[in-house]
């Protein structure tokens, strides 16, 4: 169980994309009290650098110069968002996906830029996103797009037990930041649509959304009970999660789903969604993996 003081921890790789989650994760530490941890990975490389110019040695000092660089510059701006937040910094020679999901084992929180430098020292966002999401130990935001001042946050859910993480993330988040959270369960898929276009049977539309609401209710009501200062807006609509989320998104502060949801015909497949989401949201994504 990770205390109250677990730090949310940054990749930085000297790109402005990383700062602007620097900046996005400090003001989390401020609302939370709670550390902002700063690092950088990096491998030596295995071409480019002829020995007869360079040795491993130069190489590893001259990477290193280079993120200490980097490092300072994001202590920077996190300092002019939260100036009494707790920082710390580290250099680490290790694969940087490695490195980041071992760091989630004691994170409160995961933090990236939506693109990085993509070079050898560089984080290549998209795969180290997914690799977190898929493996991390803590939930993961992609800070991407932009915040709409005043708007909702946004909680992606399927009506399964795996949404009960996002939610708990999602009504805190909206809690914390004293705006209102929008629920979106989407009750049709391309897998819904295609299997009743193909087969003689008559589906009741207004059924299946009346038990869909009936779901959603059921899973949010111990959590309006904990969260009474939470004004909640329910949507259940018959689209493909991923278009929905974009759309109520394009208006949010924060976008939230869970890692995986389970599929089928009442289902919600986020793990195609939060793939998808990774590299198109219109607004800073969390990623929402189950407790172990």
């Amino acid at each position: 169980m990770k205390g109250p003081s677990a730090p949310v921890v940054v990749g930085v790789d000297g790109s402005s994309s990383a700062l602007a989650a620097v900046r996005w994760a400090a003001a989390d530490c401020a609302r939370h009290h709670t550390p902002l941890r700063l690092v950088h990975g990096y491998s030596l490389p295995t071409r480019g650098y002829p020995e007869i110019v360079l040795t491993g040695n130069e190489v590893r000092r001259a990477i290193e110069e280079q993120a200490q660089d980097w490092l300072t510059e994001a202590v920077a701006a996190a300092r002019a968002v939260a100036p009494g937040v707790e920082v710390t910094t580290e250099v680490v020679g290790d694969a940087v996906n490695h490195l980041l999901i071992e760091e989630s084992r004691d994170a409160r929180l995961m933090v990236l830029g939506s693109q990085g430098l993509g070079n050898v020292t560089g984080l290549l966002v998209g795969s180290t996103a997914l690799a977190l999401a898929s493996h991390g130990k803590c939930p993961l935001v992609v800070v991407r797009g932009a915040e709409v001042p005043g708007g909702p946050v946004v909680a992606g859910v399927d009506g399964s037990p795996t949404s009960e993480a996002a939610l708990a993330f999602a009504f805190e988040a909206a809690s914390m930041r004293e705006c209102p959270l929008t629920v979106v369960m989407c009750w049709q898929d391309f897998m819904v649509e295609s299997a009743y276009t193909a087969t003689p049977l008559t589906v009741d539309w207004g059924q299946v959304e009346s038990e869909e609401q009936r779901l959603l209710a059921q899973r949010l009501a111990g959590w309006q009970e904990k969260y009474p200062d939470v004004p909640v807006h329910r949507v259940v609509v018959r689209d493909r999660p991923v278009r929905a989320l974009m759309r109520y998104g394009a208006e949010a502060r924060l976008v939230v789903v869970g890692s995986h949801g389970h599929g089928g015909f009442a289902g919600m497949l986020l793990g195609s969604t939060s793939q998808a989401l990774v590299y198109n949201a219109p607004c800073p994504l969390a990623i929402v993996r189950p407790a172990e």
